[in-house]
């Protein structure tokens, strides 16, 4: 099978125009970032880029999309990113989506469940029984040989900036017990998570923005049939499995203005057999 791993998308609206009562005092701050970071400009077209990267997955078998869907979490974003995603959005044997932090950048985008208003139907298990917190770990069983797992690492944070993670006890006991199972036997398994387990260079990432639990993520996960697929690092890397480790993958930001691209990852056999850094294709169907 053929695998097309993207991440970090940022569908975002213009808040220069939204009233600062509906963006509330998170998002507020975040406004710096928007116009002095450069974030705004650098994801001003990311719709119609994600919507060429949908496309080019139906050349594809599946399409692994490993978090941060929006700016901001805000309604209209994921709204947005649906509609990029028309292509594939619908079709869970096609599409796997998790969220990333930004995807939970507030407590009340948490407790309305945003994220699963627009994308609850790709979180449904085909082995529900392992489900240990809100629909996660997930699983998606592909022909007789691939299997995808979709965990959770997004929090709300306690303040802007705050942006680790954590998979948490619940959600690695139900994989260490998942990937125990006879019917993952003999796969390949492409575990997505938001959260890097390290950085493009191997070192761990900052404390207040890296994965908390990523060591004992990859203890689960030995050797090369496994395979971690990420985001949250702005930067598209790979770092090869060893006997000890699987395979693990940053998508980068799939959409930013000068950093277009995804991964296309093929396996074979219940094997991981290459991995192909891809541009954005340029033409896209008609809005």
């Amino acid at each position: 099978m053929r695998f097309l791993h993207c991440s970090d998308v940022h569908i975002t609206q213009d808040y220069a125009a939204t009233p600062l009562r509906a963006l509330g005092w998170r998002r507020t701050l975040a406004l710096f970032e928007l116009k002095f970071g450069g974030r705004s400009n650098s994801f001003a077209v990311a719709g119609k880029t994600l919507r060429r990267i949908a496309e080019a997955s139906l050349a594809e078998d599946h399409l692994i999309l490993s978090g941060d869907l929006t700016a901001y979490a805000m309604d209209a974003e994921f709204a947005g990113a649906q509609q990029a995603l028309a292509a594939v959005v619908h079709r869970k044997q096609r599409c796997t989506i998790i969220p990333g932090n930004h995807d939970r950048y507030t407590p009340r985008a948490l407790s309305q469940h945003r994220f699963e208003k627009y994308f609850g139907a790709l979180l449904e298990s085909d082995l529900p029984e392992y489900v240990a917190e809100d629909g996660f770990p997930f699983v998606r069983l592909l022909g007789d040989r691939d299997a995808v797992i979709g965990l959770c690492s997004a929090r709300v944070p306690a303040l802007p900036g705050f942006s680790f993670g954590f998979i948490g006890r619940a959600q690695l006991g139900a994989l260490a017990r998942l990937v125990q199972d006879p019917r993952l036997a003999g796969r390949a398994v492409l575990v997505a998570v938001h959260h890097a387990p390290f950085k493009a260079d191997g070192t761990p990432d900052k404390p207040l923005h890296g994965l908390r639990d990523a060591a004992e993520l990859l203890a689960l996960l030995p050797g090369p049939r496994f395979a971690v697929l990420h985001g949250h690092i702005h930067h598209r890397f790979h770092h090869p499995a060893t006997p000890t480790r699987p395979h693990v993958f940053g998508a980068g930001s799939s959409t930013q203005k000068g950093r277009e691209g995804f991964w296309v990852i093929e396996t074979r056999d219940g094997a991981i057999l290459k991995a192909e850094k891809r541009p954005v294709p340029e033409t896209s169907s008609p809005e």
